[in-house]
């Protein structure tokens, strides 16, 4: 006789795997809906900086090294070129305007003093015997003209004879016409051997005249021959000390070659390479300070050069007021060059935190400091010491100010 089985009820062994599959499909889409997905990391606060947000004044300078340097830098090159005789004077050597130097040869360029010379000797004797044909020519048509004037009165007196004659008619027609045509010709010959003498005054004037002038010329070209022979010597421009001097005996320089410096040190100025990113904020007329020996010492800046190279500028500073004792060429200052006047402003210690955020975001504590989370902010201006915070913090928030290379992609940082 068969027996009827009861279903069972309940939770039966083969359900359990549906069960536990429904289980956690649940708390993942609990989680997914509801959890925080913020990626957290534990750090040791031993390794961490953290800074403070304060609100105080803020400083707009930028810290940048000066390099002492005379006022005035004068190159020294030599106008002519040749071979180096001598050297006057060896570096370090205080020296005035006008002393030598260096001392050139140029066997070349006395060769050329003696061609010029030679031709300018020439063009003077040419010049002399020129002078002496044109006085002779002169004296010769003066000659003519007396000649001419005895001859118009000798035939002016026959002309008036023989008219008196022919009026009384004591001589022929032809007698008397002959007379008058003799005196008529010889007033001709006069008039042109006068416009001749006039023009050859004229051209004897105009050419001795172009004849002097290219004299003149060739004296003024030995004169500055002679004169290239003089800058042959190497002389100071400026009362100063001579820094550097590039030149041995035997060598050959060329006409404008640097062979050395004369610097000017009646007076110093400061040269210092500043950041590109500050070329728009920086200009002429700013101030700046330095500390030295204990005490401050005041700077104007008086250049900015335009150019830009390896990421910065170069500027030029002045000294205002004093200067620092036993100041010399090349020392170095640390310069704090003033941008703006001092602002009220929400500011954070600087950090090397900066390099992974560019100033966008930062770590800030919670009130009890065992957490920070990141948070967007907005950085204005830097000085050495702070950046200026324009938005995203408030005063008494401590923020990590230290390297975010190892955990710049985490959310919330534990701090352990």
């Amino acid at each position: 006789m068969d027996i009827k089985l009861e279903k069972k009820k309940g939770l039966q062994k083969k359900h359990i795997p549906y069960v536990i599959g429904g289980t956690l499909f649940v708390v993942l889409l609990g989680w997914i809906i509801f959890g925080n997905h913020a990626s957290t990391l534990k750090v040791d606060a031993r390794g961490i900086s953290i800074g403070t947000v304060t609100s105080d004044q803020f400083n707009d300078f930028v810290r940048v090294d000066g390099r002492v340097q005379p006022i005035t830098v004068v190159q020294l090159s030599p106008e002519e070129g040749g071979i180096v005789q001598e050297k006057v004077v060896e570096e370090g050597s205080q020296v005035k305007k006008g002393d030598i130097i260096v001392k050139l040869s140029n066997s070349n360029l006395d060769l050329q003093i003696l061609s010029a010379e030679a031709e300018l000797a020439e063009k003077q004797n040419y010049l002399r015997n020129t002078q002496v044909t044109m006085e002779q020519d002169r004296l010769n048509n003066m000659t003519e003209k007396l000649s001419l004037e005895h001859e118009i009165n000798r035939k002016r007196r026959s002309y008036k004879q023989q008219e008196k004659l022919y009026k009384e008619n004591l001589v022929a027609r032809e007698d008397y016409l002959q007379a008058k045509e003799d005196f008529e010709l010889a007033k001709q010959k006069r008039e042109l051997i006068i416009e001749r003498l006039r023009q050859d005054s004229i051209f004897r004037t105009n050419h001795v005249a172009q004849l002097e002038d290219n004299l003149a010329s060739m004296h003024k070209n030995v004169l500055l021959i002679r004169q290239r022979k003089e800058n042959l010597n190497v002389r100071s421009q400026i009362n100063g000390e001579l820094g550097l001097l590039d030149v041995v005996l035997g060598q050959n320089v060329s006409p404008g070659m640097k062979i050395g410096q004369i610097n000017d040190l009646s007076d110093y100025k400061v040269e210092a390479m500043i950041d590109e990113r500050y070329i728009d904020r920086v200009r002429p007329g700013l101030n700046a300070t330095f500390e030295r020996q204990g005490s401050n010492f005041e700077l104007e800046l008086r250049k900015v050069f335009p150019e830009v190279r390896e990421g910065k500028f170069r500027t030029e500073l002045v000294f205002v007021g004093e200067r620092p004792e036993n100041i010399r060429s090349g020392q170095t200052y640390y310069v704090n060059l003033q941008l703006g006047q001092p602002t009220q402003s929400i500011m954070i210690p600087k950090g090397t935190f900066f390099q992974s955020t560019g100033g966008s975001w930062i770590f800030v504590l919670d009130a009890d400091g065992k957490k920070a989370y990141r948070r967007k902010i907005r950085i204005g201006r830097q000085n050495p010491q702070y950046y200026e915070v324009l938005e995203g913090l408030e005063p008494g928030e401590k923020v990590i100010v230290s390297s975010y290379e190892s955990y710049k992609d985490n959310e919330i940082l534990v701090l352990q």
